[in-house]
Protein backbone atom coordinates (compact mmCIF):
# COMPACT_ATOMS: atom_id res chain seq x y z
CA UNK A 1 0.00 0.00 0.00
CA UNK A 2 1.35 3.43 -0.86
CA UNK A 3 0.43 7.08 -0.54
CA UNK A 4 1.70 9.93 -2.70
CA UNK A 5 1.06 13.46 -1.49
CA UNK A 6 1.98 17.03 -2.35
CA UNK A 7 2.77 19.26 0.65
CA UNK A 8 3.26 23.02 0.57
CA UNK A 9 6.27 23.39 2.88
CA UNK A 10 8.98 21.72 4.94
CA UNK A 11 7.11 22.02 8.24
CA UNK A 12 4.20 19.97 6.91
CA UNK A 13 6.60 17.42 5.47
CA UNK A 14 8.33 17.07 8.83
CA UNK A 15 4.94 16.57 10.52
CA UNK A 16 4.28 13.58 8.25
CA UNK A 17 7.67 12.07 9.12
CA UNK A 18 7.11 12.65 12.85
CA UNK A 19 3.65 11.06 12.58
CA UNK A 20 5.17 7.95 11.03
CA UNK A 21 7.71 7.78 13.88
CA UNK A 22 4.90 8.09 16.43
CA UNK A 23 2.82 5.37 14.72
CA UNK A 24 5.18 2.46 13.97
CA UNK A 25 2.15 0.14 13.70
CA UNK A 26 1.54 1.67 10.25
CA UNK A 27 4.61 -0.26 9.08
CA UNK A 28 6.36 2.24 6.82
CA UNK A 29 8.63 0.27 4.50
CA UNK A 30 10.16 3.46 3.14
CA UNK A 31 9.41 7.14 2.71
CA UNK A 32 10.65 9.22 -0.20
CA UNK A 33 10.80 13.00 0.20
CA UNK A 34 11.38 15.14 -2.90
CA UNK A 35 11.71 18.91 -2.91
CA UNK A 36 10.29 20.76 -5.89
CA UNK A 37 10.35 24.48 -6.57
CA UNK A 38 6.67 24.81 -5.64
CA UNK A 39 6.52 22.35 -2.73
CA UNK A 40 7.27 18.81 -1.59
CA UNK A 41 6.26 15.37 -2.82
CA UNK A 42 6.14 12.59 -0.24
CA UNK A 43 5.69 8.93 -1.09
CA UNK A 44 4.95 6.56 1.76
CA UNK A 45 5.12 2.85 1.05
CA UNK A 46 3.73 0.56 3.75
CA UNK A 47 4.72 -3.05 4.34
CA UNK A 48 1.11 -4.23 4.52
CA UNK A 49 -2.44 -3.13 3.83
CA UNK A 50 -4.03 -1.17 6.66
CA UNK A 51 -7.40 -2.11 8.07
CA UNK A 52 -10.19 0.26 6.94
CA UNK A 53 -10.14 2.29 10.16
CA UNK A 54 -6.33 2.78 10.11
CA UNK A 55 -6.38 3.60 6.40
CA UNK A 56 -9.15 6.16 6.86
CA UNK A 57 -7.39 7.79 9.82
CA UNK A 58 -4.07 7.93 7.99
CA UNK A 59 -5.64 9.33 4.82
CA UNK A 60 -7.51 11.95 6.88
CA UNK A 61 -4.24 13.01 8.51
CA UNK A 62 -2.50 13.30 5.13
CA UNK A 63 -5.44 15.20 3.63
CA UNK A 64 -5.24 17.77 6.44
CA UNK A 65 -1.64 18.53 5.50
CA UNK A 66 -1.58 18.14 1.74
CA UNK A 67 -3.31 16.83 -1.35
CA UNK A 68 -3.08 13.48 -3.13
CA UNK A 69 -0.56 13.77 -5.94
CA UNK A 70 -0.51 12.22 -9.39
CA UNK A 71 3.08 11.71 -10.53
CA UNK A 72 4.00 12.55 -14.10
CA UNK A 73 6.04 10.03 -16.12
CA UNK A 74 9.40 11.53 -15.06
CA UNK A 75 8.56 11.43 -11.36
CA UNK A 76 7.20 7.88 -11.73
CA UNK A 77 10.60 6.87 -13.12
CA UNK A 78 12.33 8.59 -10.19
CA UNK A 79 10.17 6.74 -7.66
CA UNK A 80 10.54 3.42 -9.46
CA UNK A 81 14.34 3.80 -9.70
CA UNK A 82 14.55 4.42 -5.96
CA UNK A 83 12.26 1.50 -5.17
CA UNK A 84 14.39 -0.98 -7.11
CA UNK A 85 17.43 0.13 -5.15
CA UNK A 86 19.23 2.66 -7.30
CA UNK A 87 21.26 5.20 -5.38
CA UNK A 88 19.46 8.48 -4.64
CA UNK A 89 22.50 10.40 -5.89
CA UNK A 90 22.48 8.50 -9.18
CA UNK A 91 18.73 9.11 -9.57
CA UNK A 92 19.12 12.83 -8.77
CA UNK A 93 21.80 13.19 -11.44
CA UNK A 94 19.86 11.28 -14.07
CA UNK A 95 16.49 12.99 -13.53
CA UNK A 96 17.61 16.38 -12.15
CA UNK A 97 15.40 16.13 -9.07
CA UNK A 98 16.14 16.97 -5.40
CA UNK A 99 15.69 13.80 -3.37
CA UNK A 100 15.88 14.93 0.24
CA UNK A 101 15.31 11.55 1.86
CA UNK A 102 14.63 7.96 0.87
CA UNK A 103 14.33 5.01 3.23
CA UNK A 104 13.28 5.15 6.84
CA UNK A 105 11.62 8.48 7.61
CA UNK A 106 14.16 10.98 8.90
CA UNK A 107 13.24 14.55 9.84
CA UNK A 108 16.94 15.39 10.38
CA UNK A 109 17.61 14.99 6.65
CA UNK A 110 14.75 17.37 5.85
CA UNK A 111 16.02 19.91 8.39
CA UNK A 112 19.59 19.66 7.05
CA UNK A 113 18.37 20.17 3.47
CA UNK A 114 16.28 23.14 4.55
CA UNK A 115 19.16 24.76 6.46
CA UNK A 116 21.65 24.34 3.62
CA UNK A 117 19.20 25.63 1.02
CA UNK A 118 18.28 28.70 3.09
CA UNK A 119 21.94 29.40 3.89
CA UNK A 120 22.78 29.23 0.17
CA UNK A 121 19.94 31.56 -0.82
CA UNK A 122 20.28 33.97 2.07
CA UNK A 123 16.51 33.92 2.71
CA UNK A 124 13.80 31.36 3.39
CA UNK A 125 11.35 30.72 0.54
CA UNK A 126 7.79 29.79 1.49
CA UNK A 127 8.27 26.11 0.59
CA UNK A 128 11.10 25.79 3.11
CA UNK A 129 9.22 27.36 6.03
Amino acid sequence: MQYLYYLANASLTMRVVEYLHAHPQLGAQFVTVIHRIDGWVVRIKLRHTLDPQQAGDFRAFLNELGIPYEADARLQMVLWSLEIGQSPIEVMRRYQVAIVSHGLPDSQEIEAFRSQFVRGLGYCPETLA
